[in-house]
C-alpha cells in the first residue's frame, strides 16, 4: 500500500473511530466540495452553508455505519450531501405550496390592518401592569413599539431565548387573567 493509500485508511479509521482531529481534517478536505455541489443546486448561499454544515454532522453521527470496502470517503459524504440537498429542495417546495395556499385563501381584505381598538389597548395596557418590570418591558416593546424578538434581545440587552420565554409566560399569565374575568373570548 503506498502513503496515500495508507493515509487515507489511517484518516478513515480515525474518523470512523470518532477521533476529532479527524473531522476536522476531513471537514477541511471535502466541505469545499461539498458547499460547491449544494451551492450549484440550490442556488444560495446561506443555504450550501447550512446543507454543508447538516452533511457533516449527518457523517459524524453516522460515522459507524461508513465502510471503506464499500465507498471512498468522500463518495460517502456526496451522497449524505445529495440527501440533505434534496431534504432542503423538498422543504422549500413545502413552504411554496404553503404560500400558494395562503395566497388562494387569504381575502384581500384579510391584508389591510384595522388600527387597534382604543378598549382593547387600555386593557393590554392595565394587563401588563400586572407582569413584573422585565416581562413589562419585554412584552411594551413587543405589542405597542412592535420589535422583534431579536430587536428586543438587543435593545434590552437580553438573551433571544429569555425575551421568547417572557413574551410566552406573559402572554399565558394575561390569557388566564382576561378568561378569569371574562374579558377573553
Amino acid at each position: 500500500m503506498d502513503a496515500d493509500a495508507q493515509g487515507e485508511f489511517e484518516l478513515n479509521a480515525r474518523f470512523v473511530a470518532g477521533d476529532e482531529s479527524a473531522l476536522a481534517e476531513v471537514y477541511q478536505r471535502w466541505s469545499p466540495v461539498v458547499f460547491t455541489l449544494a451551492l450549484r443546486s440550490l442556488g444560495d448561499r446561506s443555504d450550501a452553508e447550512d446543507t454543508t454544515q447538516r452533511t457533516f454532522v449527518s457523517a459524524w453521527t453516522s460515522r459507524a455505519s461508513f465502510d471503506a470496502s464499500r465507498a471512498k470517503l468522500s463518495t460517502w459524504l456526496v451522497a449524505i450531501a445529495k440527501h440533505r440537498i434534496a431534504d432542503t429542495h423538498e422543504s422549500r417546495a413545502k413552504v411554496r405550496a404553503l404560500h400558494q395556499e395562503l395566497l388562494r385563501t387569504t381575502h384581500p381584505d384579510d391584508l389591510v390592518r384595522q388600527p387597534p381598538d382604543l378598549a382593547d389597548t387600555i386593557l393590554v395596557a392595565d394587563e401588563l401592569q400586572h407582569l413584573e418590570p422585565d416581562a413589562q418591558s419585554v412584552m411594551h416593546l413587543a405589542f405597542f413599539d412592535d420589535l422583534t424578538h431579536q430587536q428586543i434581545a438587543e435593545r434590552l440587552d437580553m438573551p433571544l431565548g429569555t425575551v421568547k420565554s417572557h413574551i410566552r409566560r406573559s402572554l399565558t399569565r394575561m390569557r388566564n387573567r382576561l378568561e378569569v374575568t371574562g374579558v377573553a373570548r
